[in-house]
């Protein structure tokens, strides 16, 4: 009796990190440019200067390559916010008194504003994933959505053991800050971008005095 052979999953190449940023950087141009449905993987691997095989053997299929696409980016962002965060709330010792907390954490605030949401790669994340909401897993999609929270979360963790806020749930707080800055600049201006918007820099400092009188210790 012959023997039916279970499919296994194709394991991918981790391949070489140019090749591989030659052509998540080639598949980018190409959706922005033509759509994903348009973006053959010829021309993919042309652009890259790879061949079309090693396309495939790195990413598998078309739209892992565009879930692949999003994460990079994400990434990027990701490695932003890492950086903001040590340039203006690691200094621990530097921020006991009341303004200088309130002026960390609004210049944080700012630079997320300018160095992240007002960058490219932010708009071109929007971009794509607005345009190829259908070719990915959910509208929406980005698999470190929680991640910048959670980054944010640890610091205000810290900030709460070294005494200077009152922090019984991290990411609660995290969740809240982004909230009362961002989102409320996001709701009221359709953006939270501030290099294209001077409304921006009020709201975020009147954000930022709402969760310190909720958040500072006393």
């Amino acid at each position: 009796m012959p023997t039916t052979k279970t499919p296994t999953t194709k394991t991918l190449r981790e391949g070489s990190t140019q090749k591989r940023t030659a052509i998540l950087s080639a598949a980018r141009e190409l959706f922005l440019a033509d759509g994903f449905d348009r973006s053959s993987v010829d021309a993919v691997a042309a652009r890259a200067q790879v061949s079309k095989r090693t396309v495939y053997d790195y990413f598998g299929d078309k739209q892992t390559l565009l879930q692949a696409v999003v994460d990079d980016i994400g990434q990027s962002m990701l490695t932003t916010i890492r950086r903001t965060l040590d340039d203006t709330l690691t200094d621990l010792g530097g921020h006991t008194e009341a303004a200088d907390l309130e002026d960390a954490l609004v210049t944080f605030s700012m630079r997320i504003s300018t160095d992240m949401l007002g960058s490219a790669e932010y708009a071109t994340l929007q971009r794509l994933v607005r345009a190829e909401s259908g070719n990915l897993p959910h509208r929406g999609y980005n698999t470190m959505a929680d991640t910048p929270d959670e980054a944010l979360a640890e610091r205000f963790a810290a900030l709460g053991d070294a005494g200077l806020l009152h922090v019984p749930d991290s990411r609660l707080a995290a969740d809240q800050f982004i909230a009362l800055t961002f989102g409320v600049a996001l709701d009221r201006l359709g953006s939270a971008n501030a290099v294209e918007d001077t409304r921006v820099r009020p709201l975020v400092v009147e954000g930022v005095r709402t969760f310190l009188r909720a958040y500072r210790t006393a």
